[in-house]
């Protein structure tokens, strides 16, 4: 395009200047250029391409090792109800950006194609500014009200923090690798509500294309809404359906069963058998003249063109009372077609047959985003086959994952929240159970972490700066930070270590990031300064430690002569008055002990495990709460490891009611490994030198879940002794997990001769 003399004037004057050229000029100055395209504050082309590997913490496939109990016999598994071949599914904590780069770049990639690819991923990403992702925990007849981890709040808030632009960054990034993971007959179904979908919409077809857009769903989600005085009531929330590729997606038209009010069935399923059954009836004369066809049935001579079916098929039909003859012989046999028989009626863009997750349903897990299993059902029997993968990166409550297993599909489920993996976790091996109960197969899963985390990954530096900048920003930010935490845990400063900010009581003191996890590689270059330089006593501080990493790394460290004690950070060192106080209380993590039972006589190499006591420490809103309690209220707040109830009456005397009368009431799932250390953890991670993917062990072992119990919403009930587990003779390590009401996990490991 030729430019104007004014135009080349522009152009050189900024150019000089040192300043970016108006939007105009990118249209102008360059032929290949988008008919539209979105643009946001901080865009960038950039898509997270690092790799880490991921560490399987626990395996659950037997969903539950019972004496005397009937062993499966299938393709997947032996006599021992371990699964030998095959897939194993995959329930992965921690960002799913990291995931989705680990997986799209990682040794699990090739894994992930020898199944076909991905073919179907279902997304529900948070899009609700201000929305509060507290659950809702039952104990001693009250609700107590989890607040979301220190992570996950900033997450959310790094969402949400600066609008619109934030979240769309946040989902253009995820999207993109989303997409190349599909496979390229895959789809992909993101949900979305008003707030955002003129957004979603198109960061969708900036990634995927607008000829990829199948189709906008809209799911009428309830239908009573209250009154609004200046708006119409919201009940919609939008799916959008893109394909990877228009020409070659998955799609298999579903059916919406018809209801016997349903006006259609009222003027077209007129008829009844005598037996009430519902039916029409159709001619079946040949819309063209077929020789072959023209035949006399039971007197009835064939229509003009001849019959519609051959003379076998009107004998089969006539068999299984499928005809209707008129009594005059003149007229037409009819084929009926029975209403209870019928597909029903093809689904549109609109779902308003399917309802809400109400308080009585069975499938309830008490999670505020979940949604309908037949929800899920419908966009899974539409876009996949049995034996496909599919996947789900804000997995929440696990109904993807819950759905996949019941239509024989594999999966790939992941979630920032460790209440969500736990929620999850419980779920599935409730499908497990079912799907033993009916004699069905079922696949293991496996729970992951990340097993490496890199903070300059995590750590919000703004993209625009220069890399000095950036770094001096990270170093004031981190400052801040440590200040303020050995602040509140009332610890002096150290500057001459790698590992440790602080010291205190004799004690160093080492602070976990505030944005990730403590994780195994942090404390192990902990043990290997304590080596170094013959320190031997080490509190370590984190908002969030890696699943499965207590009691193995305490053992490792123990045995090199070094004493480490975890301590959890508590929200309230964010609350300035709580700090000035002294009322931050950075508690330990959780103990377990249990107790060996072993057979007698023929089950002599027999044993089972009893839980016989379980410690926490957690506090959280008990700074202050009875003075910030108004009269006539009341408030369920946690302090110093006890669930209490604080009433405030009329003439504001307080009453402090606890509700955890039990040490049990904080368990919410134990479950047992009985050989522990018989399987290794191996790692798949890239040479550096060769380029190829190579096993490597980890040092770690992977926790078996051989038989659990847990607390569901219909039964609140806890065993707390396993069922008797044979054995073979000789000496072996049994490990014991407890998952508490908060989703975190504690495990303990005992060593017993049979």
């Amino acid at each position: 395009m030729k430019l104007t003399d004014n135009e080349i004037r522009d152009i050189n004057r900024h150019l000089e200047a040192g300043k970016p050229l108006p939007e105009k000029y990118r249209f102008l100055l360059f032929e290949d250029k988008k008919e539209v395209e979105l643009v946001w504050n901080g865009k960038t082309g950039d898509v997270c391409n690092i790799v880490l590997p991921f560490q399987v913490i626990e395996q659950v496939d037997e969903p539950r090792a019972e004496e005397n109990r009937a062993l499966q016999m299938d393709i997947f598994h032996q006599q021992t109800g371990r699964q030998v071949t095959g897939w194993n599914n995959k329930l992965i904590w921690g960002d799913n950006k990291l995931i989705l780069s680990s997986l799209k770049n990682g040794s699990l990639r090739e894994e992930i194609e020898a199944q076909g690819g991905i073919k179907l991923i279902y997304i529900d990403p948070p899009f609700d500014v201000g929305a509060d992702f507290s659950m809702d925990i039952e104990i001693g007849g009250e609700t107590l009200t989890k607040k979301p981890s220190v992570l996950e709040e900033i997450a959310y808030r790094d969402t949400w923090g600066k609008g619109a632009d934030s979240f769309i960054s946040m989902i253009y990034e995820r999207l993109v690798l989303m997409r190349d993971l599909l496979a390229e007959d895959g789809s992909i179904y993101v949900h979305c509500d008003y707030r955002v979908s003129a957004y979603m919409k198109l960061v969708l077809d900036e990634v995927f294309g607008a000829s990829c857009f199948i189709n906008e769903i809209v799911w009428r989600r309830r239908t009573g809404i209250l009154n609004q005085s200046r708006k119409f009531g919201s009940s919609t929330d939008s799916i959008y359906f893109y394909a990877k590729n228009s020409d070659k997606y998955l799609f298999k038209q579903q059916y919406i069963p018809y209801s016997d009010d349903d006006n259609y069935v009222k003027t077209k399923f007129v008829y009844k058998d005598s037996d009430g059954r519902r039916y029409r009836l159709h001619a079946i004369n040949s819309p063209s003249y077929s020789p072959s066809l023209i035949y006399e049935y039971k007197g009835y001579k064939p229509p003009a063109n001849g019959w519609s079916f051959k003379l076998d098929t009107m004998k089969e039909w006539d068999k299984a009372g499928k005809l209707y003859f008129p009594d005059n012989k003149n007229q037409r046999i009819q084929r009926k077609q029975y209403l209870d028989e019928s597909e029903g009626k093809p689904a549109q863009n609109l779902w308003d047959d399917i309802r809400p997750i109400n308080s009585q349903a069975l499938e309830d897990t008490k999670y505020p985003t979940q949604k309908p299993e037949q929800f899920i059902e419908r966009m899974v029997k539409t876009s996949s086959k049995k034996g496909d993968l599919i996947a789900d990166f804000f997995c929440g409550s696990g109904t993807t994952a819950a759905v996949a297993e019941k239509l024989n599909r594999k999966w790939i489920c992941s979630d920032l929240g460790k209440f969500a993996i736990h929620t999850t976790r419980k779920r599935m091996i409730g499908v497990q159970r079912g799907l033993k109960a009916e004699n069905k197969s079922w696949r293991a899963f496996e729970i992951l972490n990340l097993g490496k985390y890199e903070r300059q990954h995590y750590i919000g530096i703004n993209p625009d700066l220069r890399e000095e900048e950036k770094q001096q920003q990270l170093r004031e930010r981190e400052k801040a930070f440590l200040e303020l935490i050995l602040h509140a845990y009332r610890a002096e400063g150290v500057s001459q270590f790698n590992c440790f900010q602080g010291k205190k009581a004799g004690r160093l003191v080492a602070v976990g990031p505030v944005n990730l996890p403590v994780t195994r590689l942090f404390v192990e270059e902990i043990i290997l300064e304590c080596r170094q330089k013959h320190i031997t006593k080490v509190d370590i501080l984190g908002f969030e430690f890696e699943m499965g990493l207590f009691p193995n790394i305490q053992e490792e460290a123990k045995a090199k002569g070094i004493d480490l004690a975890m301590k959890y950070i508590p929200r309230d060192v964010f609350d300035k008055r709580a700090v000035e106080k002294n009322q931050v209380v950075f508690h330990d993590v959780s103990f377990i002990e249990v107790k060996p039972h072993f057979g007698k006589g023929k089950k002599k190499h027999h044993i089972a495990i009893e839980l016989t006591d379980f410690s926490v420490f957690y506090s959280q809103d008990a700074a202050d709460a009875d003075v910030n309690l108004a009269n006539k209220k009341s408030k369920v707040i946690v302090d110093k490891g006890q669930v209490v109830k604080i009433s405030k009456d009329r003439d504001g005397i307080v009453n402090r009611e606890v509700l955890t009368q039990k040490w049990s009431d904080w368990i919410d799932y134990w479950s047992v490994d009985f050989d522990f250390e018989s399987k290794r953890e191996i790692l798949r991670v890239n040479n550096p030198e060769t380029g190829e993917a190579e096993e490597v062990w980890s040092g770690d072992y992977v926790f078996e879940n051989e038989w659990q119990s847990f607390r569901t919403k219909k039964n609140r009930n806890l065993e707390l002794k396993s069922a008797f587990v044979e054995c073979p003779p000789g000496r072996r390590k049994i490990a014991v997990k407890v998952v508490d009401i908060f989703g975190n996990d504690t495990m303990t490991i005992i060593e017993v001769t049979v």
